[in-house]
């Protein structure tokens, strides 16, 4: 739910974060890290979490993507193939379940990864798209 905010008060986007060269005072054993947001100074502690987190990537509509780990049954694409949207491109079975991977999108298959039987992981590229 997005709860609208009054104009005095001041938003939090990691877009509008700058942190202001990273300087880190240490006092003691607590590390403490300058931040910019809006021109507004703050001096904060990050978790390892947060220093650890993945950037944000934008999903590729080129690319398709495993979503669930499994074993590739059949591919019905080949390489160069124009497909249209809707057309199935492969089966995937995945907790004695087949999942049938159809085109999100009218295209020609750039290129395929996997070969039917293969094993794959969640997130494992599958093909792409030209």
């Amino acid at each position: 739910m997005i709860m609208p905010t009054s104009d005095n008060s001041k938003s939090l986007n990691l877009k509008d974060i700058k942190s202001a060269e990273e300087t880190s005072e240490n006092t003691e054993t607590e590390v403490f890290q300058t931040l910019m947001i809006e021109d507004v100074k703050y001096k904060t502690r990050f978790t390892k979490k947060f220093l650890n987190r993945k950037p944000y990537v934008p999903v590729d509509p080129k690319k398709v993507i495993s979503f669930i780990p499994g074993t590739i049954k059949k591919i019905y694409a080949s390489k160069g193939k124009k497909v249209k949207e809707g057309d199935k491109l492969i089966d995937l079975e995945a907790m004695k379940m087949l999942n049938t991977i159809f085109a999100h999108e009218n295209g020609t298959i750039a290129e395929i990864f996997i070969k039917e039987g293969d094993l794959v992981s969640k997130n494992h590229l599958l093909l792409r798209f030209k």
